[in-house]
């Protein structure tokens, strides 16, 4: 921190060096304090002197802390002596180091005066966790601590003390301080300045620009915080005097520090496995020196670490470092360990049979001893005392030939520290039944799951082979496993299984003597989809239709078949049409295409695995010829006419259809007369004979006039565009639908929906000869129908009769009245009327 205020205070002195001449002298900075505590407030002044005559007479004064410019200049004011004085204070001063700057505005240009360097910080914390070592090494004690929090401020350490005597209370000769170096919490002092076997204060001083602390006072003597420094450790080489040790166990001595040999000494041994994070384990306690030792209970073939410290004995002091890592490693142990063997035979000639040979260690005990190699041999049975290798390697399998009469060979694995115990292996005959039936699945993509039925008689336990069933796959590649247990059914095999492989699982039986006939199965780890679909030939098309066929892929080894097949199609404006068809389907027939239309087809092959496209396959519709055309277009017009007739004919003929067009005028002569009932304004009801179909509706009104002697002879037209100027004398008379109904019921008056106007009949009881009719067209239709009455030129039943000449009508009539005789009228020929004897000839 000293090192830094310096380089602070030279880039100052470097700035001002770099000031106007005429600045020089102008100003000056005066601080309450320069150092100060974090956060606490500072006061400071620029005085601008007088003797700046060439400045204004009231200059303006500004401020800068570090780069930024303060807002408020402060408060300036003029001293007695004429200079200027500005005067601001900080509030809080949050950082650590900085500078505080006085600069002039002059010439619209700020001009520094001056620069004052400001620190904040804390007071120093107490030292504390003091402890002191002597070293017998360096013949000094030396002390440390920890300083505590920072106080951001340059802060000096010094270790201090003195002797003294009993229970350190009474101060004697001070002994020199201790100042360690920059940013060290440690100090020796050397050994002139200790008194051995005499106790001594010691402590720590902190002091900075803000206070001083110290720390809590240590009474010590020099000679009981003695640290030895740790004993060297080496390995114990064999000879004929020491004797091999044990797999489990280590020979090793050390010796103590040569400065403290002539102490008595405890010490301590700690050991762990090289390889691996295992912890720490320790013995002790052990003495300074031997010249032998042995370290037990140890891994075989293990490399170990080893350390070892010291300490006085019956004394204080402390702990020795730890000595440096010895490295040593345990001896071989014989291998413990069960050798599984399989074989495979092949009679090569009549006297030579090829025998390929697979084994699997297996170890009996936690720590069963590394295998370094393995041998198998055989003895001829004429000279059983002679061994005959025929392997020795390192592998788990081997290839020879053997006569044919051997049945036997045995198999030993191997170490520094010997063999293990042989295992004969007996080759059998397979004699036994096989499995009844064999299944395997994948359980995932590196795991294989096995099941079969138990054979009769149950097996003593099962061989299981399994490997790559590709052409290009090696024999040697066949991973095996003995199953001990032959009651099990299924078991999951988990060894050398790669994802989307196709697999060959083997199992045979073993029995008591003999062994069973094997059984295979094909398994993919992982099944993939289906390689490919099958290729789509076109094999008929039409116009509308299209006939596919394809030829299905032959089902692949260890593969599950298809369960269907999916065709789509699609047309030129990009729609999709698709159906579902059996895994046995062979073709298909597209129907509903459209003429001249081109459209992609393509076929997906579908497994419990998943799905395969087809290559595209694209046709086109025949287009339709102009033969075709020609008879489409000659249907269509017969089938238009045909249409036409028919809604002609029903036109025509339909009853409901044929009135609306022309009126059908019924015939009178014809028409059924059921009875005539005067209407109400007669006053009076006669009977009427009744007609011959009672059910005929009322379709006619006919009214009977009797001229009065007042009235002349001729008639005068009406001005009333109904009818014309009639006698006021008239009885009306209505054909009722029921001649039994009562003759005193209102009748509804002339003009209603159920009565039509269809004549007049005139008569005078004064004039003698033939009564005239007189007809009128009315607004209603005859007899019902929606048209009116035809004129005299259109029905020439009107004009010309049988009985009498025709007669002209009287030229100052209507165009719509027509005169005639009474018989005349086709409808009055039946009609009889009762009380009316004026009629005369009627």
């Amino acid at each position: 921190m000293a090192g830094l205020g310096a380089c602070n205070l030279a880039t100052a002195a470097l700035i001002i060096l770099f000031l106007p001449r005429s600045m020089e002298k102008c100003g000056h900075i005066s601080l309450s304090a320069p150092i100060v505590r974090l956060e606490d407030p500072v006061t400071a002044s620029c005085t601008v002197s007088q003797s700046c005559s060439h400045l204004e007479p009231e200059p303006q004064i500004l401020w800068k802390l570090g780069a930024e410019l303060l807002q408020h200049r402060g408060k300036q004011q003029t001293q007695p002596d004429g200079s200027q004085q500005s005067v601001i204070t900080l509030p809080s001063l949050n950082s650590t180091h900085t500078f505080l700057h006085c600069y002039l505005n002059w010439s619209n240009s700020l001009q520094l005066l001056d620069q004052a360097e400001l620190w904040a910080g804390h007071p120093p914390a107490m030292p504390y966790n003091l402890s002191c070592l002597m070293n017998l090494t360096t013949n000094s004690l030396t002390c440390q601590w920890e300083p505590g929090a920072d106080t951001h401020l340059p802060t000096n350490f010094t270790l201090k003390s003195f002797k003294s005597r009993g229970d350190c209370q009474t101060k004697e000769d001070p002994i020199k301080d201790c100042v360690p170096a920059d940013g060290q919490s440690y100090c020796s002092i050397p050994r002139k300045h200790l008194l051995l076997y005499q106790n001594m204060v010691i402590w720590v001083q902190a002091e900075n620009a803000l206070g001083t602390s110290l720390s809590p006072q240590l009474c010590l003597d020099p000679m009981d915080v003695v640290k030895l420094e740790p004993p060297t450790l080496s390995a114990l080489d064999p000879n004929s005097e020491v004797a091999r040790p044990r797999p489990d166990c280590l020979w090793l001595r050390w010796e103590p520090w040569k400065p403290s040999f002539y102490m008595n000494q405890k010490c301590e041994l700690r050991y762990r496995p090289q390889l691996g994070e295992a912890s720490w384990a320790q013995v002790g306690p052990l003495p300074s020196r031997t010249t032998r030792y042995e370290l037990c209970g140890l891994r075989a073939a293990t490399a170990y670490a080893l350390q070892m410290r010291c300490i006085r004995l019956h004394l204080p002091g402390d702990w020795s470092s730890w000595s440096p890592s010895l490295e040593l490693q345990t001896t071989q142990k014989v291998p413990i360990v069960r050798l599984d063997t399989w074989w495979r035979q092949r009679q090569l000639d009549a006297k030579t049979t090829g025998v390929q040979l697979f084994w699997k260690p297996t170890p009996l005990e936690e720590d069963s001893g590394q295998i370094q190699g393995y041998l198998l041999s055989w003895s001829p049975t004429a000279h059983a005392e002679l061994v005959l290798p025929l392997c020795n390697t390192t592998e788990l399998g081997c290839t020879f030939q053997l006569p044919s009469e051997v049945e036997e060979v045995t198999l030993v694995a191997y170490n520094s520290a010997g063999t293990s115990h042989p295992t004969p292996v007996v080759f059998l005959e397979n004699k036994g039944p096989p499995l009844a039936r064999l299944h395997g699945r994948a359980r995932d993509r590196q795991s294989l799951w096995v099941d079969w039925e138990l054979p009769n008689p149950v097996p003593q336990g099962y061989v299981i082979e399994w490997g790559l069933s590709s052409p290009s796959s090696n024999s040697s590649n066949v991973t095996w496993r003995l199953e001990p247990n032959g009651s099990i059914t299924e078991t999951l095999l988990q060894e050398n299984i790669w994802p989307l492989q196709l697999y060959e699982i083997t199992v045979t039986p073993l029995y008591q003597g003999t062994m069973g006939h094997t059984k295979n199965v094909y398994v993919y780890s992982q099944e993939m989809v289906p390689p490919r679909a099958p290729v789509l030939h076109l094999k008929h098309i039409g116009k509308t239709w299209a006939q596919l066929e394809w030829v299905s892929e032959p089902a692949e080894l260890g593969k599950s078949s298809l369960t269907h097949y999916t065709i789509f199609w699609t047309n030129a404006q990009d729609q999709s049409f698709s159906t579902v068809l059996n895994a046995s389907s062979h073709g298909f027939v597209l129907h509903g295409l459209k003429p001249a239309s081109l459209y992609h087809v393509h076929l997906m092959a579908t497994s419990q695995a998943g799905a395969t496209n087809s290559t595209s396959l694209t046709l086109m519709t025949l287009a339709v010829g102009e033969s075709e055309i020609h008879i489409f277009v000659v249907v269509f017009g017969i089938l238009i006419l045909l249409i036409f007739f028919c809604g002609a004919f029903w036109l025509c003929c339909h009853p409901s259809r044929k009135n609306p067009l022309w009126p059908n005028v019924p015939d009178p002569a014809h028409s059924s007369l059921g009875s005539w009932v005067s209407t109400i304004m007669a006053e009076e009801t006669f009977q009427l004979p009744s007609v011959q179909d009672p059910s005929t509706t009322s379709i006619t009104k006919i009214t009977v006039l009797e001229e009065e002697e007042k009235k002349p002879a001729a008639w005068e037209s009406s001005d009333s565009s109904e009818t014309c100027d009639l006698p006021t004398l008239v009885q009306a008379y209505v054909l009722q639908g029921d001649p039994k109904a009562a003759p005193t019921q209102s009748q509804p008056q002339s003009g209603t929906s159920d009565q039509v106007f269809y004549g007049q009949v005139l008569g005078s009881p004064t004039t003698p000869g033939s009564g005239h009719y007189f007809r009128c067209d009315s607004t209603q239709p005859l007899l019902g129908a929606p048209t009116p009455s035809p004129k005299p030129y259109e029905n020439l039943w009107f004009q010309i009769s049988p009985l009498r000449a025709p007669e002209s009508p009287s030229p100052n009539q209507e165009d719509d009245c027509v005169f005639g005789p009474l018989l005349d009228f086709p409808l009055l020929q039946g009609l009889r009327v009762h009380g009316a004897e004026g009629l005369g000839g009627f």
